[in-house]
């Protein structure tokens, strides 16, 4: 007896996206974010099965990085699989240029962002899904891991972030090859995701395999559920913060922020903390630039107190106390 069914790979990935869409208007546009690799391809497919089901319009958008020879035509691949294949419209090639700015891979994220975020709001798309998968998250904890930078860089990818949403963050890459295979879709394997130049490619290729022979199966598996709990925990600590923030402040312009310090005191360290990083955004230091050393010389400001002088911030701000008060704000402070 032939099977019923789809192959079990297939059914994965669209249970996920049908998942991932449930809140979604009837009628809404929902574009999916393809490479042409294995796990942005499967989630394409599944998106073009499940959109109809469920009475949305799917298109697709690709991104031309112009950083190998052959992208452009590799990236009208993408397209005429999404829509002679997929019956997926619009199906668009959005081309950037890739800057250098933080590095390659940072720099072509942002320019990869950018275009996503422009073409989809001419498109008027209320969703657009991005195809990360377990084995992405699971990196993305082990990179911030290494930063050492906190509970949020350790939360991962959010599954839901504004209009993106990534619904194979509890699927591994194993299922999506498999989906794809299913399918008789053939994904294009990017040689930059095995270029060990890249941080990624090395965690992905040198560092879990260690891990995984080292401590047994289901590393991956472990930091994607890591990532779920911290999550939950640096949200509930920002929502904290945000309220400690509005009692704390006395002032809040662009430009200078004044916090009264009896308020800050009575806070948890992992909570004040927040509050002096909201502080800091809100009088003008750039968030990338703003690191958990700066924070915490400014914390010294509060619980270390012994009459130092100020702290210099990014964006050409400082950081004082004075008479129960912190003042944060452009310098030269008055």
């Amino acid at each position: 007896m032939a099977p019923v069914g789809p192959h079990p790979a297939v059914a994965d990935v669209r249970r996920a996206v049908r998942e991932a869409l449930a809140d979604v208007p009837k009628d809404a546009l929902v574009m999916v974010a393809c490479s042409g690799g294995a796990d942005s391809l499967a989630l394409a497919a599944a998106l073009a099965f499940v959109a109809p089901r469920m009475g949305l319009r799917a298109g697709l958008l690709t991104v031309d990085h112009q950083l190998q020879p052959g992208s452009a035509q590799r990236a009208r691949t993408v397209v005429d699989i999404g829509k002679t294949r997929l019956d997926l419209h619009p199906a668009e090639v959005l081309t950037v240029t890739v800057g250098t700015e933080g590095g390659p891979e940072a720099a072509a994220r942002e320019a990869r962002y950018q275009a996503l975020a422009e073409a989809a709001d001419k498109h008027q798309a209320q969703v657009v899904l991005l195809g990360h998968t377990r084995d992405d998250q699971a990196e993305t904890v082990l990179l911030g891991l290494a930063r050492g930078s906190g509970v949020r860089s350790l939360s991962g990818m959010a599954a839901r972030s504004g209009r993106y949403r990534r619904p194979f963050l509890d699927i591994p890459r194993a299922t999506t090859v498999r989906a794809c295979q299913a399918l008789d879709l053939v994904p294009w394997d990017d040689p930059h995701n095995e270029d060990p130049r890249y941080t990624r490619v090395r965690v992905r290729y040198r560092v879990l395999p260690v891990l995984e022979a080292e401590l047994g199966p289901g590393v991956a598996e472990a930091l994607a559920r890591t990532a779920r709990m911290a999550r939950e925990d640096a949200d509930a600590l920002d929502e904290w913060a945000e309220s400690a923030y509005q009692n704390c402040a006395l002032s809040d312009i662009p430009g200078s922020v004044t916090l009264a310090v009896p308020e800050l005191e009575k806070l948890p360290d992992a909570v004040r903390r927040r509050v002096l990083r909201r502080a800091a955004i809100a009088a003008g230091a750039p968030s990338g630039a703003l690191s958990a050393a700066h924070i915490l010389a400014v914390d010294g400001l509060v619980t270390r107190w012994h009459g130092q002088k100020a702290v210099d911030l990014p964006g050409g701000l400082s950081a004082v106390r004075r008479y129960g008060t912190l003042i944060v704000a452009i310098s030269p402070i008055a």
